[in-house]
């Protein structure tokens, strides 16, 4: 390979410990920027937070925050594809030309904006992880036949681990659906008997450590103590989580103040069946759960030395869960309260009630008489869609049928003074009402506190119905009366109640007792009428008397049927 002497230096610098036939990369050009390989020595180290500083306060704090860099950036696809790339496989070590290569095919299937896949452009979006922290620069011998070559296939990458941490939990919130997340209420039990388990394992393990400390069964013993624990703060992790998204999910639909018909009976089932079910499963495990730590707290010293880090790894490693004191408080803290400090499961019982409060809310706001008359949600939503598809001009006339704003129309004739007038006074001139607000206070705003429009569904049916039913009675009472021999036919009380009102109607039009009067109840086609008759009497029986009638002659005409409404004016005949 014949290289420039412009660039002979730099590359003698960088591969001063290669060998004559294979260059190695030991570094090219200015360091990268970016956090060191794990396990580097820092020669300033910084200092520790204080404990009035929050970690994301402090320098490495900041550092860490930067890793999300790559979510808001303009061409964020590619970061995603790039980190995807990495975090697909184990110990990814790609090239600049490797991850071009793997870029082109993304570009090729619309999911990274064209051009992205060029390899100048593809270092540019490597270097900007590596200043941000999520890959770092790896060191390998590569053979080069030019040094275009050298420069895309010698410098390395490799994906950072916090970075794996945040990409990860990238996908899995991608992947989350929008409903609600299903508690895994099964592992309650699971957890009651793992705890029971460790308890009698660490006895076992603890008694083998007595007879023979280096023997292989008590090393057994002690791996299956740490498989139950991890096993158990595993099922916790999964419960805590699973809890937590579905009462964040619960909290953003039960503030919400109006709620469709069928999104109401379907919140309640959700609250009503499914809560109630979570709950007293909660509640029947929490006692022996508890007792279970509680035990297990006056042995946590001996517990956690047998859980010991183990000497290939050092000590400034990441444990796993419960391995620690603070995770087992932690995991004490969800299922027991503490003074001044709740647990979980009181947290789980408070939002249960305030989840099925709001809801009860939200029932009564539609359904009773104690609220506002109920929004216009659906109508407002149908317009909404008329509108989308409606073109520009009857986009307009939708405007004006809906909130009547049409162009300004005079329809009254012109007032006397129209404008101002200069031969008439000011005192000569009209009067115009000025109102007390403005009076008083210089502003038109209404004052007092306006009257409710309460709409009672429930109230207005009710009333509806006693209507109804007191037609039907009076329709009976109409068509008994109508189908009876006055004077002869015993009358209920509803029928007679119908006849003394018709027939006070009837006397009521008489000017004399010597004329006749008569009394239509046009609705159903009833006619009362009263004549004079000296020495005539008329009794009329009921189930609630006998009504007598002297030197009067009463008649009853009609069918007591309802007429046929008249047909419209203009019709054929």
């Amino acid at each position: 390979m014949t290289v420039p002497d412009h660039d002979a230096d730099v590359l003698r610098a960088g591969v001063a410990k290669a060998s004559p036939e294979r260059v190695s990369t030991e570094r090219v050009g200015p360091a990268p920027v970016g956090p060191e390989p794990v396990g580097a020595a820092s020669a300033d180290p910084a200092p520790a937070p204080s404990a009035a500083q929050s970690p994301e306060h402090t320098r490495k704090g900041e550092q860490r925050l930067q890793l999300f860099a790559y979510l808001q950036a303009p061409e964020h696809r590619t970061y995603l594809a790039i980190m995807r790339l990495f975090t697909s496989t184990l110990l990814a070590d790609l090239s600049a030309g490797e991850v071009a290569a793997a870029l082109a095919a993304a570009e090729r299937e619309g999911r990274v904006a064209p051009g992205e896949s060029d390899v100048d452009t593809t270092i540019d979006r490597l270097k900007q992880l590596v200043r941000w922290g999520n890959l770092v620069v790896g060191r390998r011998e590569t053979i080069a036949a030019s040094i275009a070559e050298f420069q895309h296939g010698s410098v390395r990458y490799q994906v950072s681990k916090l970075a794996v941490r945040v990409q990860r939990d990238v996908d899995a919130l991608l992947r989350v659906p929008e409903g609600a997340r299903e508690v895994s209420r099964e592992l309650l039990p699971a957890i009651e008997r793992g705890l029971g388990e460790i308890s009698s394992m660490l006895s076992e393990v603890l008694l083998a450590e007595r007879r023979a400390p280096e023997a292989k069964a008590t090393r057994k013993a002690r791996e299956r103590l740490a498989e139950q624990v991890t096993t158990v703060f595993l099922q916790h992790a999964e419960l805590a989580a699973t809890v937590r998204d579905f009462y964040a999910y619960l909290g953003q639909v039960v503030t919400r103040h109006h709620l469709a018909p069928d999104e109401i009976s379907g919140f309640r089932n959700l609250l009503v069946e499914y809560i109630q079910m979570v709950v007293e499963d909660v509640l029947r495990h929490t006692g022996t759960i508890a007792t279970a730590l509680a035990g297990l707290a006056g042995v946590r010293a001996e517990l956690l030395r047998l859980l010991g880090p183990a000497d290939q790894l050092g000590t400034d490693v990441e444990r796993a869960r419960g391995r620690t004191g603070p995770d087992w408080q932690e995991l004490t803290d969800w299922f027991i309260d503490a003074p001044g400090r709740p647990s979980q499961v009181a947290a789980l019982r408070e939002a249960t009630a305030r989840a099925i409060g709001s809801l009860l809310a939200s029932v009564k706001r539609a359904t009773s008489g104690g609220g506002l008359v109920p929004g216009r949600r659906g109508e407002l939503l149908k317009l909404a869609r008329w509108f989308d598809a409606a073109d520009e001009s009857r986009a307009h006339q939708l405007y004006a049928a809906a909130f009547g704003l049409h162009s300004s129309r005079h329809l009254l004739p012109a007032p006397d003074y129209d404008s101002d007038n200069h031969d008439v006074a000011w005192r000569d001139g009209p009067v115009l009402d000025v109102t007390v607000s403005v009076r008083s206070r210089g502003d038109r705003g209404a004052r007092g506190r306006t009257s409710r429009v309460l709409d009672d569904p429930m109230t207005e049916e009710t009333l509806l119905a006693q209507a109804r039913e007191a037609d039907q009675k009076r329709s009976a009472a109409v068509a008994e009366l109508a189908a009876a021999r006055v004077g002869e036919t015993k009358l209920s009380a509803d029928a007679l109640g119908v006849l003394c009102e018709l027939l006070t109607l009837a006397m009521a039009q008489r000017d004399s007792a010597d004329e006749p009067g008569t009394a239509l109840d046009p609705v159903h086609r009833l006619r009362v009428t009263v004549r004079p008759e000296p020495g005539h009497r008329t009794k009329i029986t009921s189930a609630a008397g006998t009504l007598t009638l002297r030197d009067a002659v009463l008649d009853v005409h009609g069918d007591g049927a309802i007429p046929d409404p008249e047909p419209a004016r203009g019709a054929a005949r």
